[in-house]
């Protein structure tokens, strides 16, 4: 019997949910697939998408369904949870599901956020492998990313250290001239150390590497978990690892992975993490795992390859997208399924209270403090003020041609006042509602929410992008800004407005994506403007170029690829029962 939320922690539910959780054979008869299609992992499995996709090439896809959410508290609202509830509450309902979430971050597991697992019955298990570490994909990046900084570092020093003649006996290899000024990639560990953001490496004599600045960013963040997203097998992961710029040489060059013969090796580090983590909700609905991009500044989803798969084993098949609309959602639409050729049924719109509340005046919300009373009590005015930010996503939403429902992810000091003033708002913008309580219920307090994404992936869908490939780089910041933020317009520093011409005039970045990065706690760059601002143009200070995973990165305002740990990290209630081994703690 699944345990009450409210009386039991995260970790309770899950160990309890996983005492009946499906061997990697029991889900091979289940799913009905092959032997060599499940590759057993202690008690979970990886699934060999290839043979997978290959088998069931033939086989129609299921309906796609894509979770986002409004623009969030720091706290976060809920769209891990509301994707394992929709998963159960459709699994209630007897229809084939299953989903694609990504692989959470050690970073923010052990800092403020937690694991991103869900919670209460909600929930993705088994809880302690899915926050540490799961099947090692992230380990690997990791190894891959540091082995490029190496090849580089390495590099630099023998080619200070020798002349041309002896550079090429001892070595084989031609100068490459690399500017120390222009290395554009740093190294990355899997935890939020703000120390790290910025070092000088090298320190010593001759023999201990090429003193120069450098940095840490964390891991989730590497180009390396951009790729591996929005890769559709092994040989387009090979390629893509052999074209990262890594530094720039003395003449202006890019300095690639592959002229330090390193994207080989690279790949034989990340082979393994081409094929998705099965997992599943505390009901037992079947969920992959796979990839964890940033989405302020990669593609913030799961797998394509996840997504390809799931559409031809279920009839429903849920992925989530990370941050509000117009983040994740603007790049699921845009990017993610541009490179697919995915076209989605429907897109629920994560919506809570408090968020709503905040956007409509309320206190400053911050991460370890208890919540102000006005989030907690009934506060109807503030709710109403709020509401113009929910109407803006589903407006961006329908933009798309998608059909959206309204999910109010309900917490227990939500009032039937408070939630009857969202549902009338969200039904007079064109959109479906449901109010759910899987937190407290899973799949039987998300029924209502099934019901309304059934027949939301039944009405016809008119999917069609924001902007034509063909359009200039300016010109699709100049709209993205204006109809997905809502902006005025764009100011460019004369910096990055030279830079964006100096790529718009280059036929070699004619098919690179579009990769916005601003921060998700606002419409706006500014992360104090809630609500949705007005009057405002967005800023453009410099543009980024991941020239594996093929990304422009237009930057609004100042992302830091390190966060930092907070004063009241998670890490300080985590722990191991020495008894059984069991790791407790963890949220």
């Amino acid at each position: 019997m699944a345990l009450d939320p409210t009386k039991y922690q995260d970790w309770q539910i899950s160990e309890e949910a996983e005492k009946n959780m499906p061997t990697p054979e029991e889900w091979r008869e289940k799913l009905g697939l092959e032997k060599d299609e499940v590759i057993p992992m202690g008690r979970l499995a990886k699934l060999d998408f290839l043979k997978i996709i290959n088998r069931l090439k033939d086989r129609p896809d299921g309906k796609y369904i894509e979770v986002t959410a409004i623009t969030p508290t720091p706290l976060g609202e809920g769209k891990s949870t509301t994707s394992c509830g929709l998963m159960e509450g459709l699994g209630k309902r007897g229809v084939s599901v299953g989903g694609a979430l990504r692989q959470p971050s050690g970073g923010p597991t052990m800092n403020v956020k937690g694991t991103a697992a869900g919670g209460g019955r909600a929930l993705l298990i088994p809880m302690t492998e899915f926050s540490l570490g799961l099947t090692g994909d992230i380990n690997d990046i990791m190894n891959a990313h540091n082995l490029a900084m190496v090849a580089l570092t390495a590099r630099m020093q023998h080619e200070r250290n020798y002349d041309d003649e002896k550079l090429q006996r001892l070595t084989g290899m031609r100068r490459l001239n690399i500017d120390p000024t222009r290395v554009e990639m740093g190294w990355v560990m899997d935890y939020c150390a703000q120390a790290l953001r910025n070092i000088i490496i090298g320190i010593g004599g001759r023999m201990d590497g090429f003193m120069m600045q450098s940095k840490f960013g964390i891991a989730v963040s590497s180009e390396c978990m951009a790729i591996l997203s929005i890769v559709r097998d092994l040989a387009d992961l090979r390629e893509k690892l052999n074209h990262i710029t890594v530094a720039f040489d003395k003449s202006g060059n890019p300095v690639t992975t592959g002229d330090l013969e390193v994207g080989g090796a690279m790949t034989a580090w990340m082979r393994n993490t081409i094929n998705p983590t099965l997992m599943c909700t505390a009901e037992y609905q079947p969920c992959m795992v796979h990839a964890g991009p940033f989405a302020n500044i990669a593609v913030g989803q799961s797998s394509i390859i996840a997504d390809r798969i799931g559409l031809k084993m279920f009839d429903y098949h849920v992925t989530e997208s990370g941050f509000a609309a117009d983040i994740g959602f603007e790049k699921f639409w845009n990017v993610k399924c541009r490179y697919s050729g995915l076209k989605p049924h429907v897109s629920v719109l994560t919506t809570t209270i408090r968020a709503l509340k905040m956007h409509g005046g309320g206190p400053k919300v911050v991460p370890g403090i208890a919540l102000p009373e006005e989030y907690t009590k009934e506060n109807l005015e503030l709710v109403e003020k709020g509401l113009e930010n929910m109407v803006h996503h589903i407006n961006t939403i329908r933009k798309a041609g998608i059909n959206p429902v309204v999910c109010i992810n309900c917490f227990h000091t939500d009032t039937d006042a408070e939630i009857e003033l969202v549902r009338k708002a969200a039904e007079a913008a064109g959109a479906r509602c449901a109010k759910s309580t899987h937190w407290a219920d899973g799949g039987d307090g998300a029924l209502e929410l099934a019901d309304a994404v059934i027949d939301a992936c039944n009405d016809k869908n008119d999917f069609k992008f924001l902007y034509p490939v063909e359009m200039k780089l300016r010109d699709r910041v100049e709209k993205i800004a204006k109809e997905v933020y809502g902006a005025d317009g764009v100011a460019w520093t004369p910096e990055a407005e030279a830079k964006a011409k100096m790529l718009e005039a280059d036929s070699k970045y004619d098919d690179y994506t579009t990769m916005m990065v601003k921060t998700h706690l606002s419409l706006s760059h500014d992360p104090t403007l809630k609500g949705v601002p007005k009057g405002w143009i967005l800023p453009i200070r410099d543009v980024l170029i991941y020239s594996g995973a093929k990304f422009l990165c237009p930057c609004a305002g100042t992302i830091s690829l390190m966060p930092g740990t907070s004063s009241n990290p998670a890490f300080r209630r985590v722990d191991v029962d020495v008894e059984t081994g069991k790791v407790k703690g963890l949220f």
